[in-house]
């Protein structure tokens, strides 16, 4: 079986972060847990692309570097709207907040996705989107570090099974809290 590549893992790790938006907003779980695990997630995506894959859209397509320089300011800025909604999830301001973060984030998600991966994926080979892909993961998961270990284990287990079924776990449903944990961190 082949290594998932670089957009691959990109566009998969946007749709777990969509997921926990849908949750945030559905008021599904602990407000400040899951905004907690978007910071977590988020910044670590948005530090893995910046390390491993933006340098090589670049390389290859030095058409794309503004669009990249454009990308990375979008990761900024939805940092900046991400800290400023945490600061009210008390606050009767929190949805605003955290719709506009939303917003921020989806549009840079549809850039990217429309624009600067399809130009990476036309760029290189198939070798190269998997060896990308795998330096984008190990980035990631060394950037979640403990901080990811930390969230699985404050979860429920019904948050834990969530977050299996978003990442396609197999065997879930007959898993405990301690091995949903476990095979999340595997899966990362």
């Amino acid at each position: 079986m082949a290594a998932d590549d670089a957009v691959t893992l990109i566009e998969k790790d946007h749709r777990a972060l969509e997921a926990l938006f849908d949750r945030v907003t559905a008021g599904d779980g602990d407000r400040d847990a899951l905004i907690e695990q978007i910071n977590v997630r988020l910044a670590a995506h948005s530090r893995a692309e910046e390390a491993e894959v933006y340098p090589a859209i670049v390389q290859a397509q030095p058409g794309e570097e503004e669009d990249v320089e454009h990308a990375h300011h979008e990761h900024h800025e939805a940092e900046h709207l991400l800290r400023k909604a945490r600061n009210l999830t008390v606050s009767p301001h929190f949805d605003e907040a955290f719709q506009a973060f939303v917003g921020a984030v989806r549009h840079h998600v549809e850039e990217e996705e429309q624009k600067i991966l399809p130009a990476l994926r036309k760029a290189v080979d198939q070798a190269t989107l998997e060896q990308l892909g795998a330096a984008f993961e190990q980035a990631r998961t060394e950037l979640l570090g403990d901080e990811s270990g930390e969230d699985l284990g404050q979860a429920t287990k019904t948050e834990l099974y969530e977050m299996a079924k978003e990442a396609e776990i197999p065997g879930r449903s007959t898993m405990t809290k301690d091995e949903l944990a476990e095979a999340l961190r595997d899966n990362e």
